[in-house]
């Protein structure tokens, strides 16, 4: 059983998650070991980094998803 509690915390999590990985994307992105050359073609540094941004935000939706659902079925219940 979720508490109202750990319903917000992982909402928290998924908002979190959405305000930090995008930010460090676009750092990732302005980053001169991204590219090969002048605007050249994309390094494994910037793919590995989208990937990992990628499955962050993925991971950070879920878990938000699941605090709404927690959230909502902890108040259908009060």
């Amino acid at each position: 059983m979720l508490t109202r509690r750990w319903a917000g915390f992982l909402v928290l999590v998924g908002v979190w998650t959405w305000v930090i990985w995008p930010r460090f994307g676009k750092a990732i992105w302005d980053d001169p070991r991204s590219w090969a050359g002048n605007g050249g073609a994309p390094t494994g540094f910037l793919w590995i980094h989208a990937l990992l941004i990628g499955a962050s935000l993925a991971i950070g939706t879920a878990v938000g998803v699941l605090g709404v659902r927690g959230w909502r079925a902890v108040s259908k219940k009060d």
